[in-house]
């Protein structure tokens, strides 16, 4: 294996892992601001780094046998293929934060329409009560 080839693989995942990182910052603005069709435009540019970014990953998996990174980084002792490999690690973690975050939101703002259309047009249908006491 490679070290040269593997650390220049992970440097494309990294400009890559940058560019997914982007476009959920830029959800997370569209998100906080409410505005609904900037989002969907947001959607394909994610789905788009997505894209590159899984193919990249399989390149990886395919120079390294599907063996672990931190395994194949401690064998093959080469600094810039570790440094490159911690700060992929840090920018992935800033990447789930950012996904989880902008999840949070999402689902808090889906809970709030639900409750004011449920508000707006409320169910007339007559309650029904199940033998344990609920309402169906």
């Amino acid at each position: 294996m490679n070290a040269s080839e593997l650390n220049s693989v992970i440097n494309e995942e990294h400009k890559a892992l940058q560019t997914l990182l982007s476009c959920l910052d830029e959800q997370f603005q569209y998100l906080t601001k409410r505005e609904v069709f900037a989002l969907d435009a947001v959607r394909g540019k994610i789905e788009q780094s997505s894209k590159v970014l899984a193919s990249l990953e399989m390149k990886r998996r395919s120079l390294t046998n599907g063996k672990d990174m931190s395994e194949i980084v401690l064998q093959l002792r080469d600094e810039e293929l570790e440094k490159s490999y911690r700060n992929i690690k840090k920018l992935l973690d800033a990447v789930v934060l950012q996904k989880d975050t902008n999840d949070v939101l999402i689902k808090q703002q889906l809970g709030f329409t639900t409750q004011m259309l449920n508000f707006l047009n409320p169910n007339k249908a007559p309650k029904t009560y199940n033998s344990y006491g609920k309402r169906r």
